[in-house]
């Protein structure tokens, strides 16, 4: 079972609570980034386009405890950039891990073998290493030769330790549908717990703007996709509906607030991806925001976004809502025929706007405007952490 059952449970008892308590708005996952400097210049990322000056700075472990007190999401990912070059990483998911959140620590895995040390196998951790493809695909979306083996060298060292291990994998508008499959086959046969899997999104600030993909190519291409893995033995650690809506077979809306992001500049409205504004609190993140005005069919900027820190949350509560729907999708499977179901319209959406350059100039000029952070070593120090 990719998601384990104690996860399952507890998530689910958590989402049932605030629909007892009536609430609209919840979160689910807190997408927390403890910074975003990287070892790596990934082309189709626009994580990394920040001055030094951002890129030196790290949330503390006392901000990371605040915030997932403050979020109370039971499950927490923590990507970046790079993770594992923050120095107190291991003290992070310790310290999550002993308030029982299930930790997800999003990796390239070029530090992970040097670093495994700091953490221990644990039911509430997961390692999340990012592959896009085999060797050939990969290495070319991450910009460098040799980083395939490496993070399969360290999976499987991973794995021999007792940790639990996931890939995560994101599939742009050049991925052949064999090819993604074979890349399935070999990740499965590394005994991992499951693939994440997510259409490509256009980053603003990413260096490469032609490789994203629009909505019904990403139909598309998880059709053709969903269609090779019949009788495969490919387990995702995702929920079938939302695997269900990547092939076109569910019309949903993005629900943002259900995987909250907190950063080195505060809490990140609208979403993980959407940089247009901080919160100085999760409280005033949740109450105002103006939901309303972003999504699909609300805003250019949203108009091919199907990513699961959108709508993963929306499928979860259609799950909880309808456990039979969901059910009847694990059990026939995903359809990967007929019709699909009807799109959002794009016609009421509003134009975009480009703030980023001024939010960026705001925090050079005030770094502590949001909150503590700690200042880290030049970029060449942490690559060698």
């Amino acid at each position: 079972m990719p998601v384990p059952l104690k996860q399952q449970i507890k998530v689910g008892a958590y989402i049932l609570k605030q629909r007892l308590l009536r609430r609209a708005r919840y979160p689910l996952v807190l997408m927390l980034e403890p910074l975003f400097r990287c070892n790596l210049a990934c082309p189709g990322c626009g994580k990394i386009d920040y001055p030094d000056a951002i890129l030196n700075r790290r949330l503390s472990v006392e901000d990371c405890i605040q915030a997932v007190e403050e979020c109370s999401a039971p499950v927490v990912s923590i990507p970046g950039g790079e993770p594992l070059l923050h120095k107190e990483i291991g003290r992070i998911v310790a310290e999550l891990v002993k308030r029982k959140r299930f930790v997800y620590l999003c990796t390239n895995a070029l530090l992970l073998e040097k670093k495994l040390h700091l953490f221990e196998p644990s039911d509430y951790l997961t390692l999340s290493v990012h592959l896009d493809g085999l060797e050939g695909e990969h290495d070319e979306a991450v910009d460098q030769a040799g980083v395939f083996r490496r993070a399969v060298g360290a999976i499987e060292k991973a794995r021999d330790q007792g940790f639990r291990v996931t890939v995560n994998c994101t599939l742009f508008n050049n991925a052949e549908p064999e090819r993604a499959a074979a890349f399935f086959d070999f990740v499965s046969g590394l005994g991992i717990e499951g693939i994440t899997v997510s259409p490509g999104y256009a980053y603003e600030r990413a260096p490469d703007q032609v490789h994203f993909l629009g909505r019904q190519q990403t139909k598309t291409l998880f059709r053709e996709l969903f269609r090779r893995g019949r009788g495969r033995k490919w387990r995702f650690s995702q929920s079938s509906l939302f695997l269900d809506f990547l092939a076109g077979n569910q019309s949903y809306r993005c629900t943002p607030w259900s995987n909250p992001t907190r950063n080195i500049f505060g809490w990140q409205r609208p979403c993980y991806l959407l940089n247009e504004g901080y919160a100085g609190s999760f409280t005033a993140l949740m109450e105002e925001t103006d939901w309303d005005s972003y999504g699909t069919g609300r805003y250019e900027k949203c108009a091919n976004c199907m990513v699961h820190c959108g709508y993963e949350g929306t499928a979860v509560a259609d799950t909880i809502a309808r456990p039979w729907k969901a059910a009847k999708v694990a059990l026939l499977g995903i359809r990967t025929e007929g019709d699909m179901a009807p799109e959002i319209p794009l016609n009421g959406q509003r134009p975009a706007e480009f703030v980023f350059d001024s939010l960026v100039n705001e925090a050079v000029s005030d770094p502590h405007r949001s909150g503590s952070a700690e200042t880290g070593g030049s970029k060449s120090s942490d690559q060698a952490a």
